[in-house]
């Protein structure tokens, strides 16, 4: 006769290096491991691996949501990712209600057996809510690096045709971290909030494009609305450089912002 503890130990052992650092994870995977023995040693029925092969997939999910949901440096991939994960683990939670759902209007579950999962099934939606609005503000991230790479090809190429896309001051050629926090400081106490800052320094999406953006802020104001008319008013009193964009490239985002500092030189 088989040793199931024994034969726990020789078939999990060389699952153990791919387990996840995440704890989450790791545990689901553990568990995914043990049921997958027990099936072998028919103690439980194969269908318990699809269950935990469910659960080790939304403890990914969830992982990959934690980790990305408060980044303020997501890539598009990540962005991306971040939705689908939060999509994923929505659907879960909407098709475990709606069965036990159907089970409750049979009358082979009692009402309040929906009461978790309810609460369980808002906290995804909330959850896939935040995930959009994460993903938002990262794709004007993105528009907005699109936008300075844009213009540095134009300046490059066509000086003069580089107008319509920005306005150009160069202050006095220098802008520091001191500089900054005045900046950060003025605007607060002008409009009463944070400056809505997208970009500090280097970034996920200013390497993938190749630019240096060390130095460099980009702030997420329109420049035509009373904040961005305020703050280039600032930066140009002040004699710090900027450029002010209007529009992004053609087809894109908005990407309308302030990038203040030098323009971004290449890696």
């Amino acid at each position: 006769m088989r040793n199931p503890g024994l034969l726990l130990l020789f078939c999990s052992t060389p699952l153990l290096a791919q387990i996840s650092t995440d704890p989450e994870v790791a545990r689901a995977q553990i568990e995914l491991n043990r049921i997958k023995v027990m099936v072998e040693t028919g103690a439980m029925p194969r269908a318990q691996i699809q269950k935990a092969e469910q659960a080790v997939a939304d403890a990914q999910d969830a992982a990959t949501i934690r980790n990305s949901i408060y980044n303020q440096d997501l890539t598009k991939d990540q962005a991306d990712e971040l939705v689908a994960a939060a999509t994923r683990r929505f659907d879960r939670r909407q098709k475990a209600f709606d069965d036990a759902k159907a089970l409750v209007d049979m009358g082979a579950m009692p009402a309040q057996s929906l009461t978790n999962l309810r609460a369980d099934l808002d906290f995804a939606r909330q959850e896939c809510g935040l995930a959009e609005t994460r993903s938002k503000l990262a794709q004007e991230a993105i528009a907005m690096a699109e936008a300075e790479v844009a213009l540095q090809a134009q300046l490059a190429t066509h000086p003069s045709e580089a107008s319509p896309l920005a306005e150009r001051f160069d202050g006095k050629g220098v802008f520091t971290t001191e500089m900054f926090e005045r900046v950060e400081a003025a605007y607060t106490a002008r409009f009463g909030k944070a400056l809505p800052v997208s970009a500090n320094g280097e970034t996920a999406v200013h390497r993938a494009m190749g630019f240096d953006h060390r130095g460099r802020v980009d702030v997420a104001v329109n420049p035509d609305q009373p904040e961005g008319v305020w703050l280039r008013a600032y930066l140009t009193r002040n004699q710090i450089p900027f450029f002010a964009f209007r529009q992004a490239v053609p087809g894109k985002a908005t990407g309308a912002h302030i990038h203040m500092g030098p323009m971004s030189t290449r890696l």
